[in-house]
């Protein structure tokens, strides 16, 4: 099997509700989609996207996804897309880093892997847990009442587990901890997500004035370096984000003891082939993880259900999914959906779901083998 035809769609994915991250410093509207179709000589299609958060949340950005591709390109078509570590191995050569830019192309090569074996994604990792995820919501709000609006809407959807935005202003976020603590049910999961908005010394004043109520929070300085510097200055669980990007960061957060859960974002740190390494260097030194889309449809939700099935049900907290804080389909309903805040995995074979192709428009890009 060979890859014969590469084609690329750019769609913009409006969100339901404006979003805030870092305590009001970034604001968002709209997703820049990338979608890509793989097509081979045997016939299978598979397909990947890849949807950044913005272009000023992390080093990432719709147009470099699609520049990624076209400069890949001519080093993935001949290859066989069932031998993902090949393909891997040839966009690190054709293009070293630019990791987000690799996820959709990886999401598809496994799609592809999964129908010609006959299995779904998760199956043919090793995987394959059919436990339902909770979904993880996330609240970009910055007031405490507009925390209470944004999580009674997603409680009223049947969510259990919740990414609470804060950081920026201390007796803010202390404000909204406590009264978000203080309507807490018992079975919920929460995390709050400071998403590097805090000084050390605001990360410090926050965690210590908390510490009674023992929560957990991710990200809580902007670097590796700033999380470690205040790591033993107090006694809060901490879930590493933004910084989980390479293998060697996963391996420091684990030897230093820089944090009790993972927070992998699969088209950050480059797919399903990079991200099980990461999974597995988790497990190996008891960490627990959160497994999440960047942001993007029902493709990417679906990615991210795939490696959270690879998990012991006792070490994966919660999925989050982008599908119900966008306004457009691509999918007509199709795909794993919210039921009860909990996502369930497809026995269909490869990734479960396509994209209708006349939701996408025309492509912006097709690539051909000669």
């Amino acid at each position: 099997m060979r890859i014969t035809r590469i084609t690329v769609y750019h769609v913009d994915l409006p969100l339901e509700h404006p979003y805030w991250l870092s305590g009001g410093r970034l604001k968002f509207e709209t997703l820049d989609a990338t979608f890509v179709k793989l097509e081979t000589d045997e016939g299978v299609t598979g397909w990947g996207e890849g949807t950044p958060w913005g272009h000023t949340y992390v080093p990432a950005h719709g147009p470099g996804i699609r520049a990624g591709i076209e400069t890949m390109a001519p080093f993935l078509l001949g290859l066989d897309p069932r031998r993902v570590l090949d393909v891997e191995r040839a966009m690190d050569m054709a293009l070293p880093g630019h990791l987000y830019a690799k996820s959709p192309i990886d999401m598809a090569c496994w799609d592809i892997a999964g129908q010609a074996a006959g299995l779904p994604i998760a199956d043919l990792m090793g995987g394959g847990s059919r436990t339902p995820r909770p979904i993880a919501s996330s609240v970009g709000a910055k007031t405490v009442d507009e925390t209470r609006a944004v999580m009674d809407r997603y409680r009223q959807r049947g969510y259990i587990a919740h990414s609470v935005k804060i950081g920026g202003d201390v007796a803010r976020d202390i404000a909204r901890i406590r009264d978000v603590e203080a309507n807490r049910a018992p079975h919920e999961i929460i995390l709050y997500d400071v998403n590097r908005g805090w000084t050390r010394q605001q990360a410090l004043s926050v965690m210590q004035a908390t510490e009674d109520l023992c929560v957990m929070f991710e990200q809580p300085g902007e670097t590796l370096d700033d999380i470690a510097a205040i790591r033993a200055k107090h006694a809060a669980p901490v879930s590493v984000d933004e910084a989980l990007v390479t293998l060697q960061d996963a391996t420091r957060i684990a030897r230093d003891g820089l944090a009790e859960v993972f927070g992998i974002k699969l088209n950050r740190v480059g797919g399903l082939t990079k991200a099980a390494r990461m999974r597995d260097i988790a497990l190996a030194h008891g960490i627990d993880m959160f497994i999440m889309a960047t942001g993007g449809s029902v493709l990417a939700d679906t990615e991210a259900l795939h490696l959270a099935a690879t998990i012991p049900d006792a070490n994966c907290k919660a999925v989050w999914a982008c599908q119900d804080m966008i306004t457009v389909d691509i999918a007509g309903g199709r795909g794993p959906r919210n039921i009860d805040g909990h996502l369930h995995l497809s026995e269909t074979p490869g990734l479960g779901v396509h994209p209708d192709e006349d939701a996408l428009g025309s492509p912006v890009a097709v690539y051909e083998a000669r």
